[in-house]
């Protein structure tokens, strides 16, 4: 691929209907924060809001008191995980706003390889349809077992559960709930935790 050759450091010199493979990702010199989805760049939202923020925070501190003593590890973005969907070049990143990786053989110095146990993404303004659509076919396609997409406006955490290779959705968790993971039952708590102090 011509990009190849010459040096990227204007996201603007990529081809918008080209498709990349995470070699060429490596490449890129731009500050621009991107995913991958199919071979094809996704522009990710500038800063987040605030809220988006805070509940990252939040899920942050009940992940960590979590997991810190299990053999799993957490990991928020910017953070790549890698998902070789098809065999041969790796054509999909993606930066989970938060995932847990059990397997730890995944885990290299450039993030994660294979699909993470346990995936967080929380919904921004303009990119629900990314969210929902793609990545919820990504995921479904790699093996996350357990994906929660949070909305921050309703207040609500939307939980799939892949069971038999596709995704199963579960009873939206209100804030007035408590928030159980299936993967992992322990990990249970208010869901009013997830939006305390917003």
């Amino acid at each position: 691929m011509e990009e190849n050759i010459m040096e990227i450091t204007n996201i603007n010199q990529l081809d918008p209907n080209g498709t990349y493979t995470y070699a060429d990702y490596l490449l890129w010199k731009f500050k621009e924060r991107v995913e991958l989805l199919r071979g094809r760049v996704s522009k990710m939202s500038p800063a987040p809001a605030r809220s988006h923020q805070k509940i990252a925070f939040n899920l942050n501190g009940i992940f960590w008191s979590f997991f810190k003593d299990r053999n799993c590890e957490v990991y928020p973005a910017p953070f790549d995980v890698r998902l070789p969907i098809k065999k041969g070049d790796v054509i999909t990143v993606l930066q989970p706003d938060l995932c847990v990786i059990c397997d730890l053989s995944k885990l290299d110095e450039r993030g994660c390889l294979g699909a993470p146990d346990l995936v967080v993404e929380i919904l921004s303004s303009g990119n629900s349809k990314k969210e929902m659509k793609l990545k919820y076919d990504l995921y479904q396609e790699s093996g996350v077992k357990e994906y929660w997409v949070i909305i921050p406006e309703q207040r609500y955490v939307q939980i799939f559960v892949l069971e038999e290779g596709n995704y199963v959705g579960k009873h939206p968790v209100t804030e007035d709930d408590t928030l159980t993971s299936y993967i992992f039952p322990e990990l249970s708590f208010p869901a009013a935790e997830i939006f305390h102090n917003l």
